[in-house]
């Protein structure tokens, strides 16, 4: 059984990364500059976005953070939007989800610049990654196919099961996989909530990607010998045996699945460090001009 560890795989991206960006600086360019909002204290939004700041001064990026009270109105954050939509020195930017409950993300999505739209969530970037023309892809699903690809997993032909079909990871990650392409070319499975005999659809699984949000939800007996397993999730779940009382899990309970599959990734250590080095990625692409010309 073979661990896809995300740590090594993004370190290495952003390695090559950092390398880009010297190049940049040493021909007169301004380094790629990525900005973050973060509405309200949510801690996983703080902890992410911090994150997010040390990973932009490793590559060498500029970063900017726009903290505001969870009091903030809509209005306010539709404003502040269109000043970073509007600001030259700003390749890229993100609105940290969940905002809070008063404001309406999908305002929000659609009122950030397409050409500024990093995390790929904009319906522009969303409709060009459908019809597979040059797009931001969502980092998270960006993120499961360079582990894929950076660890040598054979997807052509290959039965892709996704469980979960939120935008952000389910829907777009099983449109990537099925896409006509290198590293790609799988049959693709949608599972969700209303799925019946789910297990009989995962243990047909040669990829199972579990972006469901349920802890410990992917049993061993759902998870085809030799499978490869992708979990997403992340959660932080009451721990005996820890000091702090609480320890972090996957949709996926790991301790069993692995002993069936021939490849997973761990959580923590996996998609997540992954989801950060892909919104990298594409702030690069986006001072480059890669994207929208």
């Amino acid at each position: 059984m073979n661990i896809i560890d995300g740590k090594i795989i993004s370190e290495q991206i952003k390695t090559e990364i950092a390398a880009e960006v010297r190049k940049m600086i040493a021909d007169g360019k301004n380094p790629p500059h990525l900005a973050a909002i973060l509405v309200g204290e949510d801690p996983a939004s703080q902890t992410y976005v911090a994150s997010k700041e040390r990973s932009c001064k490793e590559v060498g990026f500029t970063s900017s953070i726009y903290r505001y009270p969870a009091t903030m109105s809509e209005a306010e954050l539709l404003k502040a939007i269109e000043f970073l939509n509007n600001d030259d020195e700003v390749d890229g930017f993100i609105v940290q989800l969940p905002v809070p409950k008063h404001i309406s993300v999908d305002k929000i999505i659609e009122s950030i610049n397409p050409k500024k739209d990093v995390d790929g969530f904009h319906p522009i970037n969303a409709g060009r990654m459908m019809a597979s023309l040059p797009s931001y892809l969502p980092a998270t699903p960006y993120g499961i196919m360079q582990m894929l690809e950076r660890s040598n997993i054979e997807t052509e032909g290959k039965h892709c099961v996704v469980l979960g079909r939120s935008n952000i990871v389910g829907t777009p990650v099983s449109v990537l996989m099925s896409r006509n392409s290198k590293n790609a070319n799988a049959t693709v499975t949608i599972c969700h909530s209303k799925t019946k005999n789910l297990a009989e659809i995962t243990r047909q699984a040669d990829i199972l990607i579990a972006a469901i949000g349920k802890p410990l939800f992917v049993t061993a007996d759902m998870v085809k010998e030799g499978a490869t397993v992708i979990d997403v999730g992340i959660h932080r779940v009451a721990s005996p045996d820890t000091k702090s009382g609480f320890k972090l899990v996957g949709d996926v309970d790991f301790a069993n699945v692995s002993k069936k599959c021939s490849n997973i990734s761990p959580v923590p250590g996996g998609v997540g460090l992954m989801t950060i080095v892909s919104l990298l990625e594409n702030t690069l692409k986006a001072a480059k001009k890669e994207v929208y010309k």
